[in-house]
């Protein structure tokens, strides 16, 4: 339904665009959970309700990330895929916290703000800055590790033998066409 060149464009980047959606999608998921911490039992504890919204994000993450996302990437195991985009996602909720820490626990900033004043630094410093390092890496990341390009088995120019002579290629393979 989008002209050519639009088409084109949207085709090419779909799994960015999928990307963000499921960005998009638990990045409300981690806020709502986030804020409901720290508006009631974690209230002076903001890193680690940061951190507790994180991990659930991610599990949600994980679940759109490889059954719409990713769907078409394969060459790992389920449980091996499972534990890299964990691993990834873990470091990642590292990341998005480090600006709230900084804040927090080296400058200081917290001490003398209240109410919405905080609520807006918190939101800045969470989830503007620590989600695009967070966001960053993982794109990065996951598409490099836990959800690589499946390899074609085989040798070279699609060839089903592990290392073909130049005469069982043809001219296509070669890259002669």
């Amino acid at each position: 339904m989008l002209p050519g060149p639009l088409h084109r464009l949207v085709m090419k980047h779909s799994e960015l665009i999928k990307f963000a959606i499921v960005g998009g999608t638990t990045f409300v998921i981690d806020t709502a959970i986030y804020y409901l911490l720290v508006f009631t039992v974690l209230e002076p504890k903001p890193v680690a309700a940061r951190i507790i919204s994180g991990v659930v994000a991610t599990i949600v993450s994980y679940i759109l990330n490889r059954e719409w996302a990713f769907k078409n990437r394969g060459g790992r195991e389920r449980h091996h895929e499972a534990m890299l985009f964990f691993l990834i996602s873990g470091i990642a909720v590292l990341l998005t916290a480090a600006p709230l820490w900084l804040a927090n626990n080296v400058f200081h900033m917290r001490e003398n703000l209240a109410g919405l004043e905080l609520a807006v630094l918190d939101f800045f410093l969470a989830f503007i800055i620590g989600n695009i390092l967070g966001m960053a890496f993982r794109f990065w990341s996951l598409r490099k590790f836990a959800f690589p390009e499946e390899e074609p088995r085989g040798g070279p120019g699609g060839s089903t033998e592990p290392d073909p002579a130049s005469d069982d290629l043809t001219d296509e393979e070669l890259g002669h066409a």
